[in-house]
């Protein structure tokens, strides 16, 4: 999977969700120290590609047609902590985690990016799954 070509993603979502993703992985890289890894998409996205750490995964990002997803699992303690920044974020981003389904294992809360209008909300709900590790 790591030979995934910018021209087949470009092909599969369109050039402005490559180019907003290429900028989010380079904004999560200088912040955090991780592998990245790319994936099968299973049964509902094309493409997957996660940044881990010891077995932990931070947030991922999905791929299908016209469709950029990216994805970030908040546990029981992190769900308390995104309701301490709730006056920080977004309506867009309040709205989708509110409607998110609770699970036993967490809240798997999936953004749909089509513009640069969510990276601020982006860090800040990186910052509570893991504080970064690069100075």
């Amino acid at each position: 999977m790591e030979n995934i070509k910018k021209e087949e993603l470009e092909r599969l979502v369109g050039i402005d969700k490559v180019n907003i993703f290429f900028d989010i992985v380079d904004t999560i890289t200088l912040l955090y120290d991780m592998e990245q890894v790319w994936n099968n998409g299973g049964k509902k996205w094309t493409y997957e590609y996660k940044f881990r750490k010891s077995g932990k995964t931070l947030c991922a990002f999905y791929f299908k047609e016209n469709t950029l997803g990216f994805m970030i699992i908040f546990g029981k303690d992190e769900r308390t902590k995104v309701d301490e920044i709730r006056n920080e974020l977004s309506i867009a981003v309040l709205d989708v985690y509110d409607n998110t389904q609770t699970y036993h294992d967490g809240k798997w809360v999936m953004l749909n990016l089509t513009d640069y209008s969510l990276l601020e909300d982006i860090k800040k709900l990186l910052f509570i799954k893991r504080k970064p590790n690069r100075k």
